[in-house]
């Protein structure tokens, strides 16, 4: 993939019960994420027919860019945390703008 803008689409589903957890753990990512350097976007959405399922729409200036975001310490809490508060992995798919 050549250097350049990406578009990120993260889907997330919250084990049973924890719902409110997985919430206030992905909103919480969303100040820090939104200074790092190369974040053009970082939204949190929620599935209005499912509670359980959210979606993080990111725009990032460069793959590189990216990269350094997951390696965050905030990002690599979560994701040592995702056994526990998600029922499957993180569905992660990257996008490049074609027009």
């Amino acid at each position: 993939m050549r250097d350049g803008q990406i578009t990120v689409i993260a889907l997330i589903k919250a084990k049973e019960g924890m719902v409110d957890i997985v919430k206030r753990e992905l909103l919480s990512l969303i100040e820090s994420t939104r200074k790092e350097s190369g974040c053009i976007g970082y939204d949190l959405n929620q599935s209005t027919e499912t509670a359980g399922d959210f979606m993080f729409y990111e725009t990032w200036a460069s793959k590189e860019a990216l990269d350094k975001h997951l390696a965050m310490p905030y990002i690599q809490n979560i994701i040592k945390r995702s056994p526990e508060i998600f029922s499957e992995p993180i569905r992660v798919t990257i996008w490049k703008k074609e027009s």
